[in-house]
């Protein structure tokens, strides 16, 4: 039977990066504690100066910037283009990865997931948009200040940055959106 709940961005918890140069807030994850045994974790990291991605091993990364001018993300040694606000990229969550600010500081929105484990769609949204998906797992993150969901007959209205969390779908939902976004599905494999 499938679960919905809306999580609220004022009650994330904060906690350290795994390499300790900064602090994250977790909005929702699959399972485990602490940095270990999740599936799948959604979260935003406030960056406030160039330096040193945390190593996750096992895993791969998509990354978007939230709010500030962006970075440029240096991945095994290979500059990525910049990255700018909505503009998603993917790595490996093994690569030795830093950034360069752009500018001032900036916040980023970030999803780490097993491949072994899922597999996983994100995408951008803005404006009016109707969404059909039979994933298991759907994520929809509000970036906007009132993001308007319809999740088949039951209307949802987020404030900015928070998340709307469906778990154990089983079937086709229809999706009605209005306003900025981020959908994620997720499916195990």
């Amino acid at each position: 039977m499938s679960q919905l709940q809306v999580l609220r961005a004022k009650d994330y918890p904060r906690m350290p990066w795994k390499n300790g140069g900064g602090s994250t807030e977790e909005i929702t994850r699959d399972a485990g504690v602490g940095l270990d045994g999740f599936g799948w974790r959604l979260s935003i990291a406030d960056i406030s100066e160039s330096g040193g991605f945390s190593s996750f091993a096992g895993y791969q990364r998509i990354i978007t910037v939230l709010e500030g001018e962006g970075m440029r993300l240096q991945v095994d040694g290979q500059p990525t283009r910049p990255l700018l606000p909505f503009d998603a990229f993917a790595f490996s969550g093994e690569s030795q990865v830093s950034c360069s600010l752009l500018g001032g500081s900036i916040r980023d929105f970030n999803l780490i997931y097993s491949p072994e484990r899922y597999c996983a769609r994100l995408q951008w949204l803005d404006g009016s948009q109707r969404v059909f998906s039979s994933a298991s797992t759907l994520l929809l993150f509000a970036v906007a200040a009132q993001v308007e969901v319809v999740l088949d007959e039951s209307a949802q209205l987020l404030g900015r940055h928070d998340c709307l969390h469906l778990e154990g779908n089983q079937g086709l939902r229809t999706l009605n959106i209005q306003g900025r976004c981020c959908l994620i599905e997720l499916t195990p494999r």
